[in-house]
């Protein structure tokens, strides 16, 4: 008899592979990183390993799904990153914990919209919905990592903003600001409060009296010039009449002529009754004073033009405390002025936003353009299968329930049976007893009666 060699070697399916490098784990005391790595990128996808163990080869496609998650992840906690320290104004510890936080939510919002579900193909609504979600997420996402991208180009665009705005208040407190004139001047157009500046003193208020005062002076002037003139013309015909002399026949002395000493009176009385010398001192004094008084303006001016520089410079360094750091908001504003003066750069903008949304839709989009694979199927199946079993398991309880509920009612019916044949037995009872003792009483009389008869 020939004997044949037996083969002992058995088929081991998914569970016992799973137990036997459960066991080589145990064994070696070692872990294959490559091995927990892919599970725990597989577990971002939200698969069952238990039923994805069946399609051992769909396990590289859910991996590689995990990978775009976690990616997807890494890229908004990037933008958050430059968002956080983009609102501080520096970069600071305190913009990790948004950081983490953000990544956490965006991973599983992305591991929920990327988790198989049943029947995920028959239902349009749900697919919508999180492609949805997943584009106002790109969106959030995109724009600090945008702004990170064109940031020399928005801070040069800020600080020539920022410069431009200093310069227009300058030219504006200057405009708004005038040296005074007078006592009573007049805000330029276009001047409000935000715009005037106070000031202690002003070289107005002696502009008045120093106009006033030319005004007197000049006055005075021409009266003075005027007189003069007379004055010169009566001095010269004095001068040239009293140059002859006349000869005294009694005397033979010379002498001036009666005219000469008509037209000196004549002079005399001119001074006096215009008050030349008197009218030339006042004059003096006038421009002696109006002098002093230009001076004081010329320095009150320049108080005023150095008061009014460091008032200028004061509003200029508060506008300055104003413009610290660049915010979010002035950046989106200056990005989209750049955007708009430049179609190249418009375009750009958009398709680098197109880009970073893309991105961050693509675990949606690689989830539901692969198409329905076996995995779902059978998660189709299983949780069809499910569904059905839970249903005969409640409708089997229900019958259950049911059964006990009518064992119990025929219990209660056939107690309260008994208990109406016993309680009709104890009354039959007790009638026939009282008849007994009725027929024994009567037959007690009879004889009572029939002895009595007897006697």
């Amino acid at each position: 008899m020939t004997d044949f060699p037996t083969n002992h070697t058995t088929a081991t399916g998914p569970a016992d592979r799973r137990g036997t490098e459960a066991g080589a784990t145990r064994r070696t005391g070692r872990i294959r990183p490559g091995t927990d790595a892919a599970r725990g990128l597989r577990t971002l996808t939200g698969v069952d390993e238990e039923l994805l163990s069946r399609v051992r080869y769909e396990r590289s496609k859910y991996t590689a799904l995990g990978g775009v998650v976690l990616g997807t992840s890494v890229i908004a906690a990037f933008s958050m990153w430059n968002f956080a320290t983009e609102a501080l104004g520096r970069v600071s510890l305190v913009a990790l914990l948004p950081t983490v936080i953000w990544m956490l939510f965006v991973l599983n919002l992305d591991r929920w919209l990327v988790t198989p579900q049943p029947n995920a193909r028959r239902r349009l609504a749900p697919l919508l919905t999180r492609l949805l979600v997943a584009l106002m997420l790109g969106v959030v996402i995109a724009e600090p990592l945008v702004l990170r991208i064109f940031q020399t180009a928005i801070e040069e665009r800020v600080q020539d903003e920022r410069t431009d705005t200093v310069d227009r208040l300058r030219t504006n407190l200057v405009r708004c600001n005038p040296v005074p004139a007078t006592t009573r001047t007049v805000a330029p157009a276009g001047c409000d409060t935000t715009y005037v500046l106070s000031f202690g003193a002003t070289p107005g208020e002696r502009v008045d009296e120093l106009t006033a005062l030319r005004s007197d002076a000049a006055t005075l002037q021409k009266r003075v010039d005027k007189d003069s003139a007379g004055l010169e013309a009566i001095d010269s015909e004095v001068r040239d009449e009293c140059r002859r002399l006349i000869r005294i026949a009694a005397t033979g002395l010379y002498e001036r002529t009666s005219e000469c000493v008509r037209l000196r009176d004549k002079a005399r009385d001119y001074r006096t009754t215009h008050r030349t010398a008197r009218n030339e001192q006042r004059l003096a004094g006038m421009n002696t004073r109006i002098s002093k008084i230009e001076g004081e303006l010329t320095s009150s001016r320049d108080t005023f033009l150095k008061a009014r520089a460091d008032g200028i410079e004061q509003r200029l360094d508060e506008e300055r405390a104003k413009q610290k750091e660049i915010g979010v908001l002035e950046r989106i504003r200056a990005l989209d002025e750049l955007a708009s003066g430049n179609p190249v750069l418009f375009v750009g903008i958009w398709l680098v936003r197109l880009l970073f949304v893309l991105l961050d839709m693509l675990p949606v989009l690689v989830k539901y353009l692969t198409g329905e694979t076996a995995y779902d199927r059978m998660l189709t199946g299983e949780s069809n299968s499910a569904v059905k079993i839970h249903g005969e398991q409640v409708r089997l309880a229900e019958r259950r329930a049911l059964a006990d509920l009518e064992i119990a009612q025929d219990a209660i019916e056939q107690e309260v049976r008994r208990h109406r044949a016993e309680s009709e037995a104890a009354f039959r009872e007790h009638t026939a007893a009282m008849n007994i003792r009725v027929r024994q009483a009567v037959n007690a009389l009879e004889d009572e009666i029939r002895r009595s008869s007897t006697v």
